[in-house]
């Protein structure tokens, strides 16, 4: 049985236990056997397959399937039932370390933005109000999208091209623990959905959709499913798993994609002008919250350490969810919601993801510059690769 194969049934074997293991698949039905095995059983799979990767011909493809059945076989003690400690949970699904924030540069970053942030009051209480000036009634939602979508693709087309035949659509939900996300559905296309549990901002609108969608994950999934399953025949990337490396490179290229198609005087000056008269915003409220949004920038790693507390520390709910008042400048509201997403079983170590894939991918575009942001959307690329000095080009 072709290894990829074996990769993938192996996958379904997994998410059968656990459901929500494979974020999307797009390769052949029969390999989607999602009948439930006996946990030991799936161990002993993965391990075979550590053993076997080994044989892998291509350097690039090796790596990646490396990291990748690492993952899977951590999975499986997971769903045996065995209690990894919070840190090797991060380590063995992710291939990274968590990150706690520094609590002297977190209060620091609260200073700055006490004078950033107009009005007088509470913090919190001024920050809503911005926040408030600043969302688009639902129906507005996808109409002020649409133009934004289609700056954004021409963008990419034009810089790192797109394959013949990629698509997305997109809706509004709600009642889930993210903001926003893409689901790969194979063929070159995915499902974008944007979720109205809490406001949508103007402000966070081309972020959201350049990360969702172009450069986001769309592009980088639509591109490596063109070249290295269809050219290449690597039908390891007709399947995507959110608790393994991948989701580390895919998020730091979503974190970083608006970064790579437009500079931050562009997107302000788009915010501004044409997409404030679109949405009939105001101007000057759009500006006061790019300037407190510049200010906040200091709060990093606020929600790892958030999970690092509740999953690592054993700290209460409660504890948990004022760290997040504080230091996420949150409604009570907001850190509930946030305090979902740390706790669901998909996404309770996935949320560094976000912060170390965000570090890696920039660190890598700095030394590599756009040529390297290409490559992520091509490459099998690990975080260990993109933490180590410059990688050569992947050959097949």
């Amino acid at each position: 049985m072709d290894f990829a194969e074996r990769y993938i049934r192996l996958a379904h074997a997994i998410d059968a236990h656990s459901e929500g293991f494979i974020d999307g698949y797009g390769g052949p039905s029969e390999w989607a056997d999602r009948t439930r095995r006996d946990p030991a059983a799936l161990q002993a799979e993965a391990q075979e397959l550590q053993a076997d990767v080994s044989g892998v011909a291509d350097d690039a493809r090796r790596e990646f399937l490396r990291v990748q059945v690492s993952a899977m076989h951590t999975m499986t003690r997971l769903i045996a039932g065995e209690a990894l400690p919070y840190t090797q949970e991060v380590r063995g699904l992710y291939d990274i370390d968590p990150v706690r924030a520094d609590p002297t540069e977190l209060d620091a970053a609260l200073d700055a933005l006490e004078t950033a942030v107009p009005g007088s009051g509470p913090l919190t209480e001024r920050l809503e109000a911005l926040r408030t000036r600043v969302a688009l009634p639902q129906g507005d939602i996808l109409r002020v999208a649409q133009p934004i979508l289609h700056e954004l693709r021409g963008r990419v087309q034009r810089r790192f091209g797109l394959p013949d035949g990629e698509d997305f659509a997109i809706g509004l939900v709600s009642d889930k623990p993210w903001g926003g996300y893409n689901w790969p559905l194979g063929n070159l296309k995915s499902r974008i959905d944007i979720n109205t549990d809490l406001p949508v901002l103007l402000t966070g609108l081309p972020d959201l959709l350049a990360h969702e969608g172009y450069p986001g994950h769309h592009t980088e999934h639509a591109t490596k499913e063109a070249l290295l399953v269809r050219e290449y025949g690597w039908h390891e990337h007709s399947i995507q798993l959110i608790n393994a490396p991948e989701c580390v490179v895919s998020e730091g290229v979503a974190t970083n994609a608006l970064d790579a198609v437009m500079d931050r005087a562009e997107v302000e000056d788009w915010l501004t002008g044409e997409l404030a008269v679109l949405a009939g915003l105001h101007s000057a409220d759009i500006r006061a919250f790019l300037n407190a949004a510049h200010a906040r920038e200091g709060l990093k790693n606020v929600r790892g350490t958030a999970a690092l507390m509740l999953h690592e520390d054993g700290q209460a709910e409660e504890e948990v969810v004022a760290f997040l008042r504080r230091y996420d400048l949150a409604t009570e509201e907001r850190a509930r919601q946030a305090l979902r997403f740390i706790q669901n079983p998909n996404f309770r170590a996935y949320i560094f993801t976000y912060s170390v894939g965000g570090a890696l991918v920039r660190g890598w575009v700095q030394r590599h510059g756009a040529e390297g942001f290409a490559r992520l959307l091509r490459e099998p690329l690990t975080p260990g690769q993109l933490a180590l000095a410059p990688q050569p080009a992947a050959a097949h």
